[in-house]
Parts: C-alpha cells; structure tokens; sequence
C-alpha cells in the first residue's frame, strides 16, 4: 500500500481538445457547439487542469457556431479560471481563427495559415439555363423579400443590397471580437480585416498570435518537464459509418476539403 506523502505536489495537467474540420451546425465530421459542450465541459472541469490547450485545424465555417464555440471557451475559462491556450497546425482562417482568439495566447507553427478576417456568401444563378431549356420557374411569397436570391430567377439589386448589408452585419461582429480578444496586440495603422491570410512569422508581427510554438515544449515551458497531457475529443459513433449516414458524411468531407484546398492544403 502506498502511503500518502502531504508535501508532495502531483505534476501540472493540461487538457488538450482537437478542434479540427469544418465548423457547421450540421455534420457529424464538423465542429459545432452542440457537439463540442460535452467535450469542452470535462476538459475544464475534470481533475482542475493547470490550462486548456487548443489543437486548432479549421478553415471556418459557420459564424454563429464559432461565436458559441468561442463564448463557451471563455465562460468556461471564466468559471474555471483557467488560462487557455491555441495552437493552430495547417490552418486558423476565418471561423478558426475566431476560436483561437478565444484562447489568451495563440501559437502557431512557422507554415500555419492564420487569417482570414471577412465573410463570404458564395451561390450560383441557373435563371438562364433553365429558361434555355422551355423551364418556368413558379414560387408564390406573402413578403416581398422571402425569395431572397433565388438562384432560379435573375439576380436582384435589392436583394444583393441586403446580403451585402448582412455580411457586413456579421463583418462587424468578427471584428469586434478579435478587437476584444487581440486589440492591445494589433497595429493601429493597418486593417487586419480584410480577409487576407498570414503565415505564423508575419502573423506574430501584426499581433494576431502571440509566437511560433508547438504545444508539448510551449507547456513544458510554461507548467514544467513533468506536465501532463489529457486528451479530449470528439467521439463518433460505430454505427455513423453505416446506412444513409455514409453519403451525408461523404459529402461533408467533399466539403471540408474544397474549404481546405483556398488554403493550398
């Protein structure tokens, strides 16, 4: 029997979660807030870690998943009082980059892409091509603006107005939280939100992450030679990779790669 010694201090523990993929309200291959609570909670609760680290490989995604990802890891870190701390592997743009500046500190490798401040709203017009072909589209609305950019009829300046407005709606909401985040670490006299994407070394220049470092010799750094890594993720099940489930999956990695590819990886 081991006996318990009182002045003897067991080795710091920091609880590492995967953030990689899409980040989307659907899909069982991509991040999103409903999935990632379970996760998040037992990583800062479980055994009082010493800090949270964040494994973040994500091109983006959904906005409003990011931002209930990204406040989630705030309240927790909050709640908890636990530093957090990103470290982004090929990518960090757009959404992920949202959630790593919810970290207190991020770093990155010397290749990482790290950026993209900006929202997109991408579709495609068929209008003409079904009209070449004798096709009548038919919709009937209460509301003049309910069939918003209809891919079927031409496009509308009104409408493209209001998307405008909203993407830049939502502009606004991004950049106030990497301003809140990242603020006193971001020149004055350059626009960081313009949707362009950095490497680590320009990166930590322009105060967007605060150095290159990978997680295992940052913590040691940081809590010791003797610190401990417990892992948290998310667990997929047996069953999903059977049935109809096979093609919703299959079309969510179609996806995660072509978001991926803008990036060269």
């Amino acid at each position: 029997m081991k006996r318990w010694i009182p002045f003897l201090k067991s080795a710091p523990v920091v609880a590492v979660v995967r953030l990689s993929g899409m980040i989307s309200a659907s899909g069982r291959g991509t991040l999103n807030d409903a999935v990632l609570e379970p996760v998040l909670e037992k990583a800062f609760s479980k055994g009082k870690p010493s800090a949270v680290a964040l494994e973040i490989n994500s091109p983006g995604g959904s906005p409003v998943q990011s931002s209930l990802i990204g406040a989630r890891i705030r309240r927790l870190a909050a709640e908890k009082e636990v530093p957090v701390y990103a470290f982004v592997e090929d990518v960090a743009a757009s959404g992920g980059y949202w959630l790593a500046a919810a970290a207190d500190e991020i770093y990155a490798d010397y290749s990482s892409v790290v950026g993209s401040i900006g929202v997109i709203s991408a579709s495609f017009g068929v209008d003409e091509l079904i009209s070449r072909y004798g096709i009548e589209r038919r919709v009937y609305t209460a509301g003049k603006s309910k069939s918003m950019l209809d891919p079927f009829r031409p496009e509308n300046p009104e409408d493209v107005a209001r998307l405008k407005t909203l993407l830049e709606d939502i502009h606004t909401n991004f950049k106030d939280h990497i301003t809140a985040r990242r603020g006193g670490r971001l020149p004055e006299d350059q626009d960081l939100f313009t949707g362009e994407i950095w490497l680590a070394r320009r990166a930590t220049e322009l105060g967007l992450i605060d150095g290159v470092g990978h997680l295992k010799p940052k913590m040691q750094e940081r809590f010791g030679e003797k610190v401990k890594f417990r892992r948290y993720g998310i667990k997929r099940p047996f069953l999903s990779r059977f049935g109809a489930r096979v093609m919703d999956d299959a079309l969510s990695t179609v996806e995660e790669r072509s978001a991926f590819a803008q990036f060269g990886l």
